[in-house]
């Protein structure tokens, strides 16, 4: 009996280290072809001669690129936006999480559902584009022309975060708080010097989550943002890609580089700060899903 669970074991684990295996490379393979693509030369990337390893390397993409005055204000944009709304994010969900975790709340039942509510049943995309139009036109009666922060401000909200550090809030035991309170701490205090350090976890998980959304939103950026000099780097490398696939625009292309070679630089530098971050966020990640996702 004995052996046989040894033997159904390693066939279990066999399986599932396969499988593994072949969703990391499928989840690789696709950074992978854009560095290829990106360092080939131009008659390997027209002709889809590129599967794996790159032909005919050369840097001449990434030099124009670079070269590109655009291309790093749109980045400024987006280490702009990802920023400050990574933090403006953080502190409206914190003070949200922390209020509803507390039973003494008056109507606290009641703001949970509408919080839950807004997960089950969203708006729609038109009143909610109309709410921002709005918010917009207050902003620019109020002296606030950078389309940037109502970007920032306006998408500053997720339910499901909240729950997430809420949940967490109240896994921390209430006799600290109490302890804290009879020493003098204030509510802001025991917020700070309490619930904050022994959520760091969760609040890490939940920055990684805001901080990628921000990093990579492209359609609310596209609709509210009309100066172009503030557009941030994915509605950048949507507009680059309209250019690069115009016919008309690129008649008279005679680089040795092929137009989509920059489209793929652009991705590749686009995805590398999300790689650099991510590995030191990562500790964190599961056990701040665990702490915030779970309720005992």
């Amino acid at each position: 009996m004995k052996r046989k669970l040894e033997i159904s074991e390693l066939i279990f684990k066999v399986i599932s280290y396969t499988l593994l295996t072949m969703f990391a490379l499928c989840c690789l393979y696709p950074f992978v072809y854009a560095i290829s693509a990106s360092i080939s030369g131009r008659a390997a990337v027209d002709y889809n001669q590129i599967v794996l390893f790159p032909k005919d390397i050369q840097f001449d993409a990434f030099k124009r690129m670079f070269n590109d005055n655009m291309f790093w204000n749109a980045y400024s944009n987006t280490l702009f936006i990802t920023f400050y709304g990574t933090i403006w994010a953080l502190f409206y969900s914190i003070l949200g999480a922390y209020a509803l975790s507390k039973r003494r709340l008056l109507f606290r039942k009641v703001f949970n559902f509408f919080l839950v509510f807004t997960m089950w049943f969203a708006a729609g995309i038109v009143p909610q584009y109309l709410n921002y139009l709005s918010t917009k036109t207050v902003f620019n009666a109020v002296g606030i022309m950078d389309d940037k922060w109502l970007v920032v401000i306006a998408m500053g909200m997720a339910a499901m975060n909240i729950i997430l550090l809420r949940n967490a809030f109240e896994g921390v035991p209430s006799e600290i708080e109490e302890a804290a309170i009879v020493d003098g701490a204030s509510e802001f205090q025991v917020l700070s010097k309490v619930y904050i350090p022994m959520s760091k976890s969760t609040i890490a998980t939940v920055a990684l989550f805001f901080g990628i959304s921000r990093w990579n939103g492209y359609f609310w950026a596209r609709q509210m943002i009309s100066n172009s000099n503030e557009h941030p780097l994915q509605v950048f490398i949507r507009l680059r890609l309209e250019q690069y696939t115009d016919p008309e625009q690129m008649a008279g292309w005679n680089e040795v580089f092929a137009s989509d070679s920059v489209i793929y630089a652009l991705i590749v530098c686009s995805i590398v700060p999300i790689l650099i971050i991510y590995p030191f966020i990562q500790k964190y990640f599961a056990k701040g899903v665990n702490v915030g996702g779970v309720k005992e």
